[in-house]
């Protein structure tokens, strides 16, 4: 499930995995908890993705072979980092692109249009 103030949960979903591979190419790795607070923080509180929603996203990427995994002990505790592979680097910067094209062509849809004279 995906929380989110502004946005419906079916935009969200279909965003899930650009976002999730724009933060990681934009930094080194991170763990799940790091990652929901830095989307939280960068929209403002807007978007909250949840542990039911992120770790699925998460292996599938992994899975795909997209991202890396690396359990680091923390304490009494272990965290699991989550870094991008050279192929997820690269999909990165295309999904990215793709995203962009993709909402100036909703744009174009779905601003008004004046009339024909």
């Amino acid at each position: 499930m995906y929380y989110c103030f502004m946005y419906t949960k079916d935009w969200i979903k279909g965003s899930l995995r650009t976002i999730l591979l724009k933060l990681l190419s934009e930094n080194p790795r991170m763990y799940g908890y790091e990652i929901t607070r830095m989307v939280e923080r960068l929209t403002d509180h807007q978007i909250q993705i949840t542990e039911g929603a992120l770790y699925p996203a998460l292996h599938k990427l992994e899975s795909q072979g997209l991202l890396i995994s690396e359990k680091v002990p923390v304490g009494r505790r272990i965290r699991k980092y989550y870094s991008l592979t050279e192929k997820g680097r690269e999909l990165a910067t295309k999904n990215v692109e793709d995203y962009f094209s993709f909402v100036r062509t909703m744009i174009m849809l779905l601003s008004p249009k004046t009339p024909a004279i």
